[in-house]
């Protein structure tokens, strides 16, 4: 059906084996699906589709058994506090967005610089971002399928880029949005302030406006970027631990080394030629999956793949996928400029 509507943008569908499978061709089979899913979904004239959202949400609600119907749904701020929804079973992630947001009082306009995730809180007070949620995405549903997570649904900026801040300045709902959000990374630590600047944020008036505080923090390390839980890369030695920030047009990750030092490496997004995501299966234990994260990086001149063990994988790739985004809107607005 997408061929019939999209022809050749939509990528090749993988070939058949019409004998007996080994594992080892089964397991070729699984890595070429998940690929070729990956590749479709690049296209948002594609995931846009009647025809690809109608045979998601229909896979969604078969898999988990979930009849279309009326049901509540909590979407939380990142103050802590949540708006209730009177939602259909079926609603995707870009309704309850845009529900959520109006409910709000944002303006239309600027709903496309937010998005919804899901959110896990953990007993030693750390907060994971676990995954953007797609747009054709069945909240609801998903909620029901990561129970034993205990996640929840929440509402953060769609955004790499720190100095796009400015455009949403003007409207008060966008500006209370990001204000709480700043708020929670400085009290996650996910901000990495210097000594001078924590000073200036302490002696900050307390009925100093809200724009002058964005202002401040804007010029603070991390600030805006997605951090991941600690993960294992293979970078510059394999089984190293790094903890990993992802924005302003970089993967920046402290690296602890098997000599127990740290080593700040940033990989520029102008010298990623390309990434997959790979399904690796579960741990040893069956606790947990494993996803790889693979890029094409140029280091002085020669290419080679870096690769980062972690859960949150498809997160980091709708960063990347963002990131770039952003640099070709920028060089296309600077081009007419010119």
């Amino acid at each position: 059906q997408l061929r019939q509507l999209f022809g050749n943008a939509v990528p090749a569908f993988p070939p058949k084996f019409y004998l007996v499978m080994t594992k080892s061709m089964a397991d070729k089979r699984w890595s070429q699906l998940e690929q070729y899913l990956q590749n479709v979904t690049l296209d948002s004239n594609i995931t846009n589709s009647d025809v690809f959202r109608g045979f998601f949400q229909k896979l969604q609600q078969d898999t988990f058994k979930i009849q279309t119907q009326r049901a509540f749904l909590d979407v939380y701020l990142a103050d802590g506090s949540n708006i209730r929804l009177d939602i259909q079973t079926s609603d995707t992630a870009e309704r309850i967005l845009e529900v959520t947001l109006c409910k709000m009082g944002l303006s239309r306009e600027l709903i496309k610089y937010f998005s919804l995730f899901f959110f896990q809180d953990h007993d030693d007070g750390a907060l994971s971002v676990v995954k953007k949620v797609a747009e054709f995405e069945l909240p609801y549903v998903s909620l029901q399928s990561m129970k034993e997570l205990h996640c929840k649904l929440g509402i953060r900026k769609w955004y790499m880029d720190p100095s796009l801040d400015t455009l949403l300045m003007d409207c008060r709902t966008s500006l209370n949005l990001l204000y709480m959000q700043a708020i929670q990374e400085i009290e996650r630590n996910w901000v990495k302030p210097t000594e001078e600047q924590m000073q200036e944020l302490e002696f900050l008036p307390k009925n100093a406006n809200k724009a002058k505080f964005l202002e401040l923090i804007q010029e603070m390390q991390f600030y805006g970027y997605v951090r991941l839980d600690p993960c294992i890369c293979d970078y510059p030695e394999e089984g190293c631990s790094a903890d990993i920030y992802v924005g302003n047009n970089e993967i920046n990750c402290c690296i602890k080394l098997p000599t127990n030092q740290t080593k700040e490496v940033s990989f520029k997004i102008n010298r990623l030629r390309s990434w997959q995501v790979t399904f690796l299966g579960a741990t040893k234990d069956g606790a947990d999956d494993t996803l790889e994260l693979r890029f094409e990086y140029n280091d002085s001149g020669t290419w080679q793949w870096i690769i980062l063990y972690t859960k949150q994988a498809f997160l980091l790739s709708s960063c990347l996928k963002k990131m770039i985004s952003e640099q070709m809107m920028k060089a296309a607005q600077e081009g007419q400029e010119m």
